[in-house]
């Protein structure tokens, strides 16, 4: 440390009340009692870790041990807080259930640290790995003395009522003194004379630290992997071989130096953070101003709309109150019109006594205007008409544009609705769904992606999972621009959408996207190095997730002696894994250029003699797929064989002639025209193979639409087959996983 840091350090001293905050354990929120240091750095109570782990009593620290080494994590010095929770333990006040002594139930040795939030793995041993963080601890004595100032600590060996206040403490003795009984217990000229002796304190650490690995052992280096002290066994066989490490001296001085210097920089800059405070409280000061003013002129707008909403509700209410009225009159005039024609049943009467006349010139002169006013009754019956339509369709309102448009009201500052990129989303053994954000976007908080299931295929819904179909569920929050979705269930369909957030306030969700789940497990393999390929003809790359034909050297300059023809023979490869019982799928690419490329499944049987005979089983005579029309071949795979394989080729799938143990998906692919089982080849082609139904269906990996299926003998190991013949490639699709952080 220099001069000049000496000087700055010494001139400027922090209270220690003022450093509370610091001594404060993140779990029970109380000062640290007998901290231990994690693996991450961060300490917490030895109580505390002991009552995340659950712990029995066996694990604790034992206080009358004298076998416990001073400086290991196991060693303590009894205190009334760690005895009240060795009797909590013996009492089994804070055990868990199915923790008992000689249980076989693996003990939890991982817990979550409170600081960082990583998850730390304390191995076999568990707390007895971990370090008591002496110095915390005694900052944390000496805050509890500048608390307790008025106390004083008394002599141990006094006896009342004549006990005398403690002068010193014996770090090696562990116990309190007044002056003359620290003459009395340290004679000049003996061995306790040299004990080492502080100022009265309660709290006695260990003079040399021990390492927890090899407790007889003291530290004396510095792991600057794991940043923790060991000793010499930890570097020359135990966990700490290969960590560069260094000396405990120049670990002190480099983390001394480094700690001064930047205490230094703190200190230096006590103006500038004095007056950062200055301008945080007027920020704080203005967002509560701002805030309160936005808050205004939100109730302010809200207020105008309910005016204008309750405006437009009286002009309607009182058209659709005036239609009413109105009707109703014209109504009530017609019934009183009707009314007056059942008063007028004299009418009829008197009609009916005219009828009774006998002298026709008398009859006449009366019918004459009589018959005028029936015939004005019976017009009205017969032209019946209300005179107003009760119905009020005109007056139905559609409020749902307006609504929408409530709904998306939103703060000028609220992020664009984000959008699902279709082409850069896949599913697979997971699903990957990516998103992008509009040019000029403003910056986001953090993106919330919700996904739904809406509904499944070849398998219905469990009675289990069906109350969660249709609702949506929320992935963790993303800071990217895509993310993981775990656990999905498969052949099914999963409708996806994505929105934004900016300042608490979230945008509006984008299209929803529906993708379909494989139709069973993933299964993960590469090509098989081992599988006794050509490796002249077929090039597998470093990863063996691809496979490329090409013609080989030996063709080449064989080619010399070709004038009209040569023969060229199919070369096969499988998967590095084989199936033998289950329901699996797998996905991969045929580059569009390729020659031709037979994919599907075959038995280890069969793969033998393929492998064994190349060039008898790749003659045209013997076609795996059943491509073509004679009828041997019909015959044949009207009985199961152990192997499917399905032809690609210059852009196009071939679908193997139909038989009883085989279906299309399209009924004219069916038809006896070769022409029509010819269909463009997918981008993504994908296979799954039910090795208890002994069936082998192809897919369209990219609609999971099923292309065609057949019956396959499934008696031995099953393996991914692929056999390629002139220039081509197959790329096998890619697992999607997640880096996780690793602690």
């Amino acid at each position: 440390m220099t001069a000049e840091m000496r000087r700055s350090s010494g001139a400027f001293s922090v209270p220690i009340k003022n450093i509370e905050r610091e001594l404060i354990c993140p779990i029970c929120k109380e000062l640290f009692t007998h901290p231990l240091i994690l693996p991450c750095q961060h300490s917490v109570c030895h109580k505390c870790v002991k009552e995340l782990l659950m712990l029995n009593y066996e694990d604790s620290f034992d206080a009358g041990s004298e076998s416990s080494v001073p400086g290991s994590p196991r060693s303590r010095v009894p205190s009334p807080s760690m005895e009240r929770l060795d009797r909590l333990v013996r009492s089994g006040s804070i055990s868990s259930p199915g923790w008992r002594r000689g249980s076989v139930t693996p003990r939890v040795t991982a817990i979550p640290c409170p600081g960082c939030q990583h998850d730390i793995d304390l191995g076999e041993r568990g707390i007895s790995m971990l370090f008591r963080n002496f110095t915390l601890e005694s900052i944390v004595e000496r805050y509890r003395q500048a608390a307790r100032a008025a106390v004083a600590i008394m002599c141990n060996v006094c006896k009342p009522p004549n006990q005398q206040e403690a002068t010193k403490s014996c770090m090696d003795c562990k116990a309190s003194y007044c002056n003359e009984c620290f003459k009395l217990h340290h004679p000049w000229g003996t061995p306790k004379a040299q004990h080492e002796y502080v100022g009265p304190t309660t709290n006695f650490r260990p003079k040399v630290l021990m390492c927890p690995e090899h407790e007889m052992e003291k530290v004396n280096m510095y792991c600057e992997v794991c940043r923790r002290p060991v000793c010499h066994l930890c570097k020359l066989g135990g966990s700490h071989a290969n960590h560069k490490v260094t000396s405990m001296s120049s670990a002190y001085k480099i983390l001394k130096e480094k700690l001064a210097k930047s205490i230094h920089y703190l200190i230096s800059k006590e103006d500038q953070v004095r007056t950062q405070i200055t301008e945080l409280d007027r920020l704080i000061s203005q967002t509560e101003e701002n805030g309160q003013l936005a808050e205004r002129e939100a109730n302010e707008h809200f207020e105008r709309l309910f005016e204008t909403l309750q405006e437009r509700k009286s002009e309607m209410l009182r058209s659709i109150e005036q239609s009413r009225n109105r009707r109703i009159d014209q109504l009530k005039g017609q019934v009183e019109e009707y009314q007056g024609m059942l008063e007028n049943s004299g009418l009829v009467g008197y009609a009916q006594e005219v009828l009774k006349e006998t002298d026709q010139s008398c009859f006449v002169q009366t019918a004459k205007q009589l018959h005028v006013r029936i015939q004005k009754a019976t017009e009205s019956l017969k032209t019946f008409h209300p005179s107003a339509d009760p119905c009020f369709d005109e007056f139905v309102l559609d409020t749902s544009k307006e609504e929408t448009l409530l709904k998306e009201m939103c703060f000028g500052g609220v992020p664009d609705p984000p959008l699902i990129d279709w082409s850069h989303s896949r599913v697979y053994n997971e699903a990957s769904i990516c998103w992008r954000l509009s040019e000029d976007h403003l910056p986001t908080d953090h993106h919330v992606l919700e996904y739904r299931k809406l509904g499944g295929q070849s398998q219905s819904p469990s009675p289990g999972n069906g109350e969660d179909n249709g609702v949506w569920r929320a992935a963790d929050r993303v800071y990217g621009s895509s993310a993981l979705v775990h656990d999905l269930e498969p052949d099914s369909l999963y409708a996806f959408r994505v929105r934004s957030c900016r300042n608490s306030m979230f945008s509006p969700y984008s299209p929803e996207v529906s993708f379909h789940t494989p139709p069973a497990p993933v299964f993960n393999f590469l090509f098989s190095d081992k599988c006794g390929f050509s490796t002249e003809r077929l090039i597998l790359n470093n990863r063996r997730d691809a496979v490329e034909s090409v013609a080989g050297m030996a063709f080449l300059l064989s080619a010399e002696r070709v004038q009209s023809g040569s023969y060229m023979g199919l070369d096969y490869i499988i998967g590095d894994t084989g199936i033998s019982q289950g329901r699996h799928y797998w996905a991969f690419k045929v580059e569009p250029y390729s020659y031709m490329i037979k994919v599907g499944v075959a038995s280890d049987t069969k793969l033998a003699e393929w492998f064994h005979n190349p060039r008898d089983t790749s003659s045209p005579r013997y076609d795996h797929d059943s491509g073509h029309d004679s009828g041997s071949e019909d015959a044949c795979y009207e009985l199961s064989q152990p192997f499917t394989l399905i032809t690609l080729g210059m852009g196009k799938l071939f679908i193997p002639k139909a038989s009883s143990s085989s279906s299309v998906s399209n009924a004219n692919l069916s038809s006896g025209d070769p022409g029509n089982r010819v269909l463009p080849m997918p981008q993504r082609l994908g296979v799954c193979l039910d090795y208890d139904a002994h069936r082998v269906y192809f897919y369209d990996a990219d609609t999971m639409r099923c292309l065609f299926e057949r019956q396959v003998d499934c008696s031995g190991t099953m393996f991914p087959a692929f056999g390629l013949m002139g220039s081509g490639k197959v790329q096998l699709e890619e697992f999607i996983t997640a880096k996780k952080l690793a602690f």
